[in-house]
């Protein structure tokens, strides 16, 4: 009974937070499965009503009311804004939603601290409110009982106009079939509008009414969206009562479970997240894997496509089985070009290289340190790109293996291991031993359900990092440990220029390797496996297989940046290989060209560049800036820097990835799908 009544408290506690996170979550289920939008702004408009709610709080009735509507109305009006910014994207798939709204969340998140001031603000509610009650022998506060009940009240109004009234009627249609929605004289565009409107209205009276429970203040927006991202997997787009229920379990485990089992409470949330899309996954593989264009059922069916697709004829001079891009990065199709053509390509490579060599001598000792953080980066987002260009997986949780890298060289080092090409060896060797762990969970998935799975891989391995504080640091870090050494038998490198070039060297040999793996057979299979999976499965690919491998070796790759990047700065934190790490090494890939190793590799110079050297000039202004080149490069680089030199814009596939329903683009498939030995392709 003792032990009842000890945890009665947090258990009503987790009521009262399951039913916030339930209301955010509505809002962010109705924004992704009727409007189609992955909104990672979300928290965001939570912390616009919650902003606005503290700053007008004044402990009346009035000063709560006035802030209520203040802070709904800011958000929808923040709702409906982000329908127009997302409108261009319509026909570009989830991964440029999800890089733009995450860039207008920074804009949004700096603009509030700017206003609001970087302090948690108080919230002062009526005084009525201000007070505790008696329940079940227990005093709790009122605040909370009342806001339970206002919570439950707009579960069930949004219920009710959802599955009651006419405009619920219009939103469920747009969701299922906005032809026919159309054809009724409904404007979809409108509805669209609208939805993201309302999303936005109850992300800001969540904001509003839980800012006594989760106060406004940094790192809010984040935290609210992960958890909302959680309530909307293990609840399903499908039903309100399963999130309802699915929030109120949340809840629990952020309040009781903590209580209960501290230990554990961490990886519970992100560990169902995960579970729960890989089954998701593996239910619907045969349809994500053949989809409506792979084989049928029907083996008469399938043999006449077999025979139309050899008795096509192929246009004079194709290079069969060339993947568009070629791993060449921003200069595809160079072992095709003549000699000389070939050389006029690769020049512009060849000066960059000599750039990168000649920067010690050109630069101060932090700017060629910034450089060496660049190329770390660099090889983070080139392992995004032979998953996400080329793989068709896109990730947000390249950041795992990178950490594995980063904080097994740090180990290395503290204990005495400091020679850098045993450091980058092992690394990488760890690195793709947790790619190849947790690879299952991954290949098996497409489009959304990919980044979801990734990020929730991430997001576990950063709890583990809060964790395991004997390894890791816990969240201070790691810092003291010996420099490394570029050779047996040599001195640890102090200098700035020493590090940069021992950057420099493993950067090239990591990149150089990468290409060439990319342009032989075993490259061709892959990026046959990304624009026609179906036909590679029917000519007897393991693809399965084939994506294992791509994402063991970009692991190991990933790794090794996280090995550069802690010697490069000397010390490692968890906001290193933090979810913003993730989505810049994202954002460097689109930047580039999802196909190009090369644009990757200047896409993390522009970050770094954005971030740590412009920023130096407006202090307090980095996430702005960064905010700005994310939506930057969604609208002003559709095909990245390699699209700028014709270089994606062939038949390679396009930078934003598979659709949202995990098929690749029509224009990725190429003209011949490579097949192994005694195999006849279809």
């Amino acid at each position: 009974m003792e032990l009842l009544d000890a945890h009665l408290m947090p258990a009503v506690d987790g009521v009262a937070y399951g039913l916030l996170l339930f209301v955010v979550a509505a809002g962010l289920s109705l924004a992704f499965g009727t409007a189609g939008v992955l909104n990672l702004s979300h928290g965001t408009l939570y912390a616009i009503g919650a902003y606005t709610g503290a700053e007008l709080s004044d402990g009346t009735w009035g000063g709560l009311v006035l802030g209520l509507a203040a802070g709904t109305a800011a958000a929808c009006v923040a709702g409906a804004g982000l329908s127009a910014a997302t409108v261009p994207l319509a026909r570009r798939g989830h991964l440029a939603q999800a890089l733009l709204t995450f860039g207008l969340a920074l804009i949004g998140g700096d603009l509030l601290i700017q206003f609001f001031g970087a302090d948690e603000l108080p919230v002062r509610v009526p005084e009525a409110l201000d007070s505790s009650v008696t329940l079940l022998g227990h005093r709790y506060p009122a605040y909370r009982l009342c806001f339970i009940v206002m919570a439950v009240l707009l579960a069930a109004f949004g219920t009710w106009m959802l599955t009651r009234t006419r405009v619920g009627a219009a939103v469920r249609a747009a969701a299922d079939d906005p032809q026919m929605l159309a054809a009724t004289g409904h404007n979809p565009r409108a509805v669209h509008t609208g939805v993201l409107a309302a999303a936005g209205a109850l992300a800001g009276a969540a904001g509003v009414l839980g800012a006594p429970i989760i106060g406004p203040g940094p790192g809010t927006s984040e935290n609210v969206l992960m958890l909302s991202l959680v309530v909307v997997v293990l609840g399903g787009l499908r039903s309100l009562w399963a999130t309802f229920f699915a929030a109120i379990a949340v809840g629990e485990v952020q309040t009781l479970g903590v209580s209960v089992a501290p230990d554990l409470a961490p990886y519970l949330l992100f560990a169902a997240m995960a579970a729960v899309l890989v089954l998701r996954s593996r239910f619907a593989e045969p349809a994500a894997a053949h989809g409506p264009e792979g084989p049928s059922s029907d083996p008469v069916a399938r043999l006449r496509r077999q025979l139309a697709a050899r008795l096509r004829p192929r246009p004079r001079g194709t290079a069969v089985a060339a993947p568009s891009g070629g791993g060449g990065g921003a200069f595809p199709g160079i072992g095709w070009l003549p000699r000389g053509a070939a050389w006029r390509r690769a020049a512009p490579l060849l000066v960059s290289l000599v750039v990168l060599i000649a920067l010690p001598w050109l630069l101060d000792s932090y700017s060629i340190s910034l450089a060496g953080s660049a190329l770390a980066l660099g090889l983070l987002a080139v392992s995004v790109t032979i998953l996400t260009g080329y793989a068709g997986l896109p990730t947000l949780g390249q950041t795992a293996p990178f950490a594995v890298g980063a904080y097994a060289t740090a180990n290395l080092a503290q204990a005495g291991w400091t020679m850098g090409p045993v450091q980058i060896v092992l690394s990488a060797l760890a690195a793709a031993v947790f790619s190849a762990v947790t690879g299952p969970a991954v290949i098996r998935a497409r489009g959304t359900t990919v980044l979801m799975i990734t990020l929730a891989v991430g997001e576990l391995t950063g709890a583990v990092i809060n964790q395991f504080k004997s390894v890791t640091g816990g969240a201070d870090g790691l810092v003291g440990f010996p420099s490394t050494q570029a050779l047996w038998g040599g001195e640890g490198m102090s200098e700035e220029s020493e590090v940069y070039t021992y950057a420099l060297v493993v950067a090239v040999i990591a990149v150089t390797v990468t290409l060439l793996v990319l342009r032989s057979p075993a490259g061709k299979l892959l990026t046959g496996t990304r624009g026609a999976e179906a036909r590679m499965r029917a000519s007897g690919h393991p693809v399965g297989r084939y994506l294992l491998v791509a994402h063991i070796c970009a692991g190991a790759l990933a790794g090794v940046g996280g090995s550069l990047m802690v010697t490069v700065q000397q010390y490692l934190s968890p906001a290193d290989v933090g979810f913003e790490i993730a989505a810049f090494a994202l954002l460097a890939a689109v930047i580039g060209g999802t196909t190009s190793v090369i644009g990757a590799l200047m896409g993390a110079g522009l970050i770094v560049i954005t971030r740590d050297w412009v920023a130096s000039s407006w202090p307090g202004h980095g996430p702005l800036l960064l905010g700005v080149l994310f939506v930057a490069a969604v609208y002003l680089l559709p095909r990245g820097l390699a699209g700028l030199r014709g270089g994606s814009g062939r038949s390679g596939p396009t930078p934003d990835g598979p659709r949202p329903d995990g098929r690749p683009p029509a224009s990725s498939t190429p003209a011949h799908t490579p097949t192994p030995a005694g195999k006849v392709s279809p």
